[in-house]
């Protein structure tokens, strides 16, 4: 009893109280971050959805997207604070925390040598997300493949063609990224016509399909604005190659585009229009007698006495 008497009476009760304001003005400090911590997010958030909605992005997406980002800044931040908070803590009771630091040197330092490629995906992963460079249900040519974006992960972007094959793109390998439904789409077309016809009144019978396409009740909607034709584009090998460019929807254009084919192929059937066709004359020289029938002349021609050819 004398004993802890004596221990409790040699306890240095004003530091301990000083200690522990300070460890609760840690805390308050530490709450008091969050609370801004959290204050920002949400502004960055309100942020980036008004920027989404000024973009055109469907909702559903945009709300997605931006959450996404929002939370991995978010745990980032908190897992940030926390740990400096808890190191403050452990120095101000008395731990000496540079073998912590030392060590947690050392760790990071081998997990980012032996996980740097994870890093790398992780990190690009991110921007791809933040930049809004492309999201699911785009239509994108990734590192020379393309197909239909199904999803995009902090890792990975996941990438299905048009025969159905999935490919699966490792983020920080991505080098080339060309995102063919972005805002609107455009649908390009070269359409030959033979050298006899009249380019002029060629062009204006495509205007024309354009134009009643504009107005259909069902494909209208989908084309921002009438077919624009800029005119003969080349001389091919037998044909006048007539170029233009229909602006729709995001990826609506190959819909509207096979549409717009077929309409004018029609129109030129009824127009009269000739749309040649690659052909090749084969050329086998002249005819030549069979073998025995010029030795024959050959053996005559000798014994009438007349000069071998």
């Amino acid at each position: 009893m004398d004993i802890i008497q004596e221990y409790i009476a040699n306890i240095g009760w004003e530091e301990i109280i000083l200690t522990c304001a300070k460890l609760l003005f840690i805390m308050l400090l530490a709450w008091g971050a969050m609370g801004v911590i959290r204050h920002f997010l949400q502004r960055l958030e309100k942020r980036l959805l008004r920027d989404s909605r000024r973009e055109g992005e469907p909702p559903s997406e945009s709300v997605k997207r931006v959450e996404t980002i929002t939370r991995l800044v978010r745990q980032a931040v908190y897992i940030l604070l926390w740990v400096t908070v808890g190191m403050i803590i452990l120095r101000e009771v008395g731990v000496d925390i540079a073998p912590i630091l030392a060590s947690a040197g050392i760790l990071g330092l081998a997990v980012g040598f032996g996980a740097q490629n994870l890093v790398r995906d992780v990190i690009a992963g991110f921007f791809i997300i933040l930049e809004n460079q492309v999201r699911v249900s785009d239509v994108a040519i990734i590192n020379g493949t393309g197909g239909l974006v199904e999803r995009i992960n902090f890792r990975t972007l996941v990438l299905r063609d048009l025969g159905g094959v999935v490919h699966v793109f490792p983020n920080g390998t991505i080098n080339t990224l060309s995102n063919l439904t972005r805002e609107w789409s455009a649908y390009v077309f070269d359409i030959g016509v033979a050298y006899k016809e009249d380019t002029d009144r060629v062009i204006d019978i495509m205007k024309e399909v354009g134009t009643e396409m504009k107005a259909d009740d069902y494909f209208g909607p989908l084309m921002i604005e009438e077919p624009e034709v800029f005119g003969v584009d080349k001389f091919d090998s037998s044909a006048v190659i007539i170029k233009g460019r229909i602006k729709t929807q995001p990826i609506r254009q190959w819909e509207v585009g096979r549409q717009y084919l077929r309409r004018v192929k029609q129109a030129f059937d009824t127009q009269g229009i000739e749309i040649p066709f690659p052909h090749q004359t084969i050329y086998f020289g002249a005819k030549s007698k069979p073998f025995e029938v010029e030795l024959l002349e050959k053996i005559k021609g000798r014994a009438a006495g007349a000069p071998d050819n």
